[in-house]
This record gives C-alpha cells, sequence and structure tokens, in this order.
C-alpha cells in the first residue's frame, strides 16, 4: 500500500476484525434532521456507513452533503458514487472534493437506470462505467494523475470500493467479473442482498479458489425483510435478485405483527453463518428506512462492541 487513507473501515479490515457497514438514504428533501434521525441509531453501531447516490434513480440530497452530515455526527461515511449522472470531468471534481472535505471511502457504481426512477425523460450519462471509474480513482490516489494526464497538487486517499451481484447470470461469470473489478483497483466489495445462502456458499467457494479473498476484503449483503409481501417483491420484480422459496413460507408462516421480527431472526442467522465462510472479511448491512433495528440486529448477531483501532 503507497497511500494512507485515513480511513477506519480500512484499518478494521486490514486488522483483521470482522467488519459491519451499515446503509443511509438522503432524504427527498433538504431536511438535514431525516440524516440525522437514521444516523443516531447507526452511530457505535457498525464500522461505516454507506451514504447512497439518488437510489432507484430518484432525486435525493447529494450523497457528499450526506456524508458530510454524517461526519458532523462522528460517523465514517462511504460515499457511493453513480456513472450515471455524471461525466468524468463531474466524477473526478467530485472525488477530489470529496477527499479534501476528509472522505476517505469511495464506492464506484452504474446506478440504476434512469427509467426506474421519478424522471425517466432525463438523459443518462455514461460517460465511464464503474470499471473504469474504479480505474479513475486509483490513477488519482496512486499516480496522482486525472484521466487526462494532468498531474494533481494533492492526490485523493481514498479507500475504493464497489458492489458484487453473486446471483446475477450467468452465474457462472460472476466471479470472474469480481477479478475484473479488483483488477481494476478495488480494495474492498459490498455483495447485493444475499438470501440464498447455498448459492452463495457456492459462489465464495468459486472466489477463494481464485484467491480473489486475498487480493480484496469482501463483505457480504444483508438485508432484513420487513414482511412477506417485501420478501414476495424482491423475488418477482427485483432484478438479479435470488429469494428462496423457503424464506418466502418462514415469514409466511408468523403473524403479521412477527413477522418484522422473524425477518431480523434470518437475517442474524445468516451473519452467524457467513461469519463461518472463508473469505468472509464483514457484512454490509442495509436496513433502508428501518435503522432503528440495526443495534438490535448487530447485538443479536454477536457483533458488539466494535473494534477501536489506531
Amino acid at each position: 500500500m503507497t497511500y494512507k487513507s485515513g480511513s477506519n473501515l480500512e484499518k478494521v479490515l486490514r486488522a483483521g476484525h470482522f467488519a459491519v457497514t451499515g446503509e443511509c438514504g438522503p432524504p427527498q428533501g433538504a431536511d438535514p434532521e431525516v440524516i440525522r434521525e437514521k444516523g443516531k441509531h447507526l452511530k457505535g453501531m457498525v464500522d461505516s456507513v454507506n451514504m447512497t447516490d439518488n437510489q432507484t434513480a430518484v432525486v435525493r440530497m447529494s450523497s457528499l452533503a450526506g456524508c458530510l452530515l454524517l461526519k458532523e455526527m462522528g460517523i465514517e461515511p462511504n460515499m457511493q458514487m453513480t456513472v450515471r449522472d455524471r461525466n468524468r470531468i463531474g466524477l473526478q471534481s467530485d472525488i477530489l472534493g470529496a477527499a479534501a472535505l476528509g472522505i476517505t471511502n469511495l464506492l464506484c457504481l452504474s446506478g440504476d437506470h434512469q427509467r426506474f426512477g421519478d424522471h425517466p425523460e432525463s438523459k443518462n450519462v455514461f460517460d465511464l462505467d464503474s470499471m473504469q471509474l474504479i480505474q479513475t480513482v486509483k490513477m488519482m490516489r496512486d499516480e496522482g494523475k486525472l484521466i487526462s494526464g494532468k498531474e494533481l497538487k494533492g492526490a485523493p486517499r481514498i479507500f475504493i470500493g464497489a458492489a458484487a451481484n453473486p446471483f446475477a447470470d450467468p452465474f457462472e461469470f460472476r466471479p470472474i467479473r469480481l477479478k475484473k473489478k479488483i483488477d481494476a483497483g478495488v480494495d474492498f466489495i459490498q455483495t447485493q442482498c444475499i438470501y440464498n445462502m447455498p448459492k452463495f456458499r457456492e459462489y465464495m467457494k468459486r472466489v477463494v479458489d481464485m484467491g480473489l479473498h486475498e487480493r480484496c476484503f469482501i463483505l457480504a449483503g444483508i438485508t432484513p425483510m420487513k414482511s412477506v409481501g417485501m420478501a414476495r417483491y424482491m423475488a418477482r420484480l427485483v432484478p438479479g435478485m435470488d429469494v428462496p422459496d423457503e424464506v418466502v413460507d418462514r415469514l409466511r408462516g408468523v403473524k403479521k405483527s412477527e413477522q418484522g421480527g422473524e425477518g431480523i431472526n434470518i437475517a442474524v442467522e445468516q451473519i452467524q453463518e457467513i461469519r463461518e465462510m472463508k473469505g468472509i472479511a464483514g457484512v454490509h448491512l442495509m436496513a433502508i428506512e428501518w435503522e432503528e433495528r440495526v443495534p438490535e440486529i448487530v447485538e443479536a448477531a454477536g457483533l458488539l462492541p466494535r473494534p477501536q483501532v489506531d
């Protein structure tokens, strides 16, 4: 490693601790109290918190602003950045701005297509793809250069992250896709939501056989189910999501008022199983709009207290 990012998440991972990251969705408005309310449930429960970037292609408070609000609370943010809305000039500018403001973790993403959001008539950009964004951040950090080759006056000290979907088709290509992102320069990976544990175990076996777990830190994505309706929706309508029938049946088998609690029980069991898998460095807990249940989940999963590293 030729740089020092100052990232708490990086320190936790490099020290060999089992990392826990959380997630926070900015509001569809300018009220900072929305972020602060969510943040108070996450503080001390996780090592860092993702701030999403106009997720589902819906206009929200910017990820950068949300990250600063978390920092004011003493919470380390992971700034998400999509290539959907900015060209290479805007992307590189925001990377420099984030680094200047002390944001040390960046997640490089494609972004949901605008036709699924609240401005379907808008024009996407995709000047770069997510792989090229990873390469760009690495060049800026390690070589101190922009894509144009121009030298920077102060390189951004960024811990580079990306997402991976273990279940998208073709399944056999998923580890190869992960390798491409690692080759591009990613330091840590957060997977999409996991529900099919046997299939994820097979994915991780292939990843470990390729030695990819030794080249980056892999955090498994966990999203607790609030209800059987949520489970059915994710199973039927969310592309790339694999929700087995037994998960839906388990939620259906309890009273409606108890389905949220059962969803949390499933999430805790998943975390405990994932901790035993070779190659897993942590979990990414995505309890969007359910942040108040995060303390319950991490405590039940035996993930407290979070490690303090220098």
